[in-house]
């Protein structure tokens, strides 16, 4: 009996450890939740899923690159980007500061196919250099996280897109059976992410490359093959996240999905994806952002400033990084 106590109390310590940020998040949402008789609602509900999805589908991408330890600090920019090119083709005829004057409506899925297709560039790039040239990915993204502004400043020449078509705008309004399309997007995606990381070869190869990457080189595993994959799926996800962002406000920028990356590292690492690789569950990241937007609604219904809110959320991204830290060394 003593035995078995003593599990149970180094089992409920150890939990309580694992996801002290949820924890303290969870008590926070119950707070606000008493406080504010509106807080619970189908409406909030769905602003927390419409906030939510893009979120999850950058997360997704990230995921990948840090679970074979390393990171992807070009997402942000990389979803400006996708944004910026989908509105840029996909506004209305003869609005006044359209970006083609002359181009006519262009098939909305071959414009995302191509938004897709373009992101995707930057990624295999992030892919092979890390890969090939050796390069940290810490590095690597951090320049092409500027290179791929500079791109998207020159496309757009620093102005905003607005003006965009309801054939497109019509996404993120949209809704079945009262489920936004936007939620059905990301779930999807969240669904075939699951799918690739725990039953395909490729997710094994994942994981083996996170966990000790010069075992898996000895087992066999091509990892600069696998590499590339993971940061060229990585930049389509961001691009999808753009294209979806952007139909929601109805307009974008060059500035749409500045610090996003930082954001997904956050939840990704809040759902238990570790930055130091071998380590992560779709499951894990879905609780992850939807735990660091319903923080952040929180502080808003709660009227806390904007300014505060972002000293918050840097604390949460400190703290969810050193317990993960904590974590990594207490098992050595």
């Amino acid at each position: 009996m003593e035995k078995s106590s003593k599990i149970n109390k180094k089992a409920i310590s150890g939990f309580i450890q694992n996801n002290a940020i949820i924890i303290i998040i969870f008590f926070i949402i119950l707070y606000v939740g008493f406080k504010k008789d509106n807080f619970i609602s189908w409406d909030n509900f769905k602003n927390l899923a419409v906030n939510t999805a893009g979120r999850f589908i950058i997360a997704l991408g990230v995921s990948g690159c840090l679970i074979t330890k390393g990171t992807d600090l070009s997402a942000g920019r990389i979803v400006g980007l996708g944004a910026c090119i989908a509105a840029s083709l996909l506004q209305k005829s003869g609005v006044s500061g359209k970006v083609f004057p002359d181009l006519p409506n262009l098939n909305i899925l071959l414009v995302f196919a191509l938004t897709l297709l373009i992101c995707s560039v930057f990624g295999f790039m992030n892919g092979v250099i890390i890969s090939f040239l050796k390069v940290p990915p810490f590095i690597t993204t951090l320049g092409m996280q500027t290179l791929v502004y500079g791109i998207c400043l020159v496309y757009t020449g620093s102005k905003p897109i607005g003006s965009l078509r309801d054939d497109y705008t019509v996404i993120a309004k949209g809704s079945i059976l009262r489920i936004p399309y936007l939620l059905i997007i990301a779930l999807v995606c969240g669904a075939l992410i699951w799918v690739l990381y725990n039953k395909t070869r490729h997710g094994k190869y994942m994981y083996a490359i996170g966990g000790n990457e010069n075992a898996a080189e000895v087992a066999g595993v091509n990892t600069s093959r696998v590499k590339i994959k993971i940061y060229t799926l990585a930049a389509v996800l961001y691009a999808l996240a753009g294209i979806l962002l952007a139909a929601k406000a109805g307009g974008t920028s060059v500035n749409m999905g500045a610090g996003y990356e930082l954001e997904a590292i956050a939840a990704c690492t809040i759902g238990g994806v570790s930055t130091n690789g071998g380590v992560g569950k779709v499951s894990g990241i879905l609780i992850g952002v939807l735990v660091f937007e319903l923080l952040k609604i929180s502080l808003q219904f709660l009227g806390v400033e904007t300014s505060y809110t972002y000293i918050v959320q840097g604390l949460v991204i400190i703290i969810a990084v050193a317990l993960d830290l904590r974590k990594y060394l207490a098992k050595k």
